[in-house]
């Protein structure tokens, strides 16, 4: 049986919604969870009770100007740039790196994002403000479907990328719309309904906040930002699908093949035409939270860990 609890987190002066799945046994594991563009927790029920029925607890925020952290329309992807966005992840990550008072022993901590928000995990855990408070005491870092680069199917214009960033200067907060096709993200027909009726998927974003998102990608792309000496990032598990038409499966095994040297201990994991939303692209996803789960429990010391690939 796994046990679901609702709150809060406060920062800032704001309140963001959170939620966490735990274990009926005892816990393993810790996965602390980032979401995706346009994404909320609600999202990944089924993928984060089969972790937690094997003893990893899930706890995980929805994002400022996204899911339920939206209290009345202006709020709609009011992310802030990307130190605040950096900030909250790092500050709700910490708040769960330390064992609860009433536990006499901690267990290890793990961080995983997807999409957008794997983006933003990579670009945290590759951050130098960061590597001692939150990188270093984290066991390892997951990536699905990671925002490394937009699929071709995505990928704006130069005119409309530099159009955009001098708006973002002028207007920062100023609402754009930018509509990702539900069929693009999971090969399940169920999902993509789903998806289009979900009116917590808004798919508004700031123009700040998206400038904010196109610079981490460009960053990320090129190669600018990468894990840095010293191995404060332990552990790295990717996972792409070759037919990703949201984001881009080449750039993600590119990034992972010519960046990530300082990590020795590394997986990537390639699903094989499946879409953008590894958790939800049909029948087949139980294999990837058997993935997930076996990687995470593997470093817990139940298992060795697999080959490096």
């Amino acid at each position: 049986m796994v046990v679901e609890k609702e709150g809060t987190f406060e920062i800032d002066g704001l309140s963001l919604y959170t939620k966490s799945w735990l274990p009926d046994g005892p816990v393993k594991a810790k996965l602390i969870f980032i979401h995706g563009f346009s994404d909320h927790l609600g999202r990944y029920n089924n993928f984060f009770t089969a972790l937690a029925s094997r003893g990893i607890a899930v706890h995980g925020f929805d994002q400022r100007g996204w899911g339920r952290s939206v209290r009345k329309p202006a709020d709609k992807g009011l992310t802030g740039p990307t130190s605040q966005v950096l900030a909250d992840m790092a500050a709700f990550i910490t708040s769960h790196l330390l064992p609860p008072a009433s536990s006499s022993s901690d267990v290890p901590v793990f961080v995983m994002g997807h999409s957008m928000g794997g983006g933003q995990v990579l670009t945290l855990a590759c951050h130098a403000d960061y590597q001692d408070s939150v990188v270093r005491p984290v066991r390892g870092w997951l990536l699905e479907s990671p925002f490394v680069s937009f699929s071709p199917e995505e990928k704006p214009s130069w005119l409309k990328v530099q159009a955009g960033r001098l708006a973002g200067r002028l207007f920062p907060h100023r609402q754009l719309r930018h509509e990702i096709r539900p069929e693009h993200l999971s090969r399940d027909p169920e999902v993509v309904r789903s998806i289009a009726a979900d009116e917590l998927m808004h798919n508004t974003g700031t123009l700040e906040g998206l400038a904010g998102l196109l610079d981490r990608t460009a960053a990320l792309a090129s190669g600018e930002v990468r894990p840095l000496p010293g191995g404060a990032v332990r552990s790295l598990w990717v996972g792409h699908g070759t037919l990703d038409k949201t984001t881009w499966y080449e750039a993600s095994k590119k990034y992972f093949d010519e960046c990530t040297g300082e990590v020795k201990d590394k997986y990537f994991r390639v699903y094989e035409g499946w879409y953008h939303q590894l958790h939800a692209d049909g029948p087949e996803s139980v294999q990837f939270y058997k993935d997930v789960g076996d990687w995470v429990l593997a470093r817990c010391g139940e298992d060795k860990p697999e080959a490096k690939l």
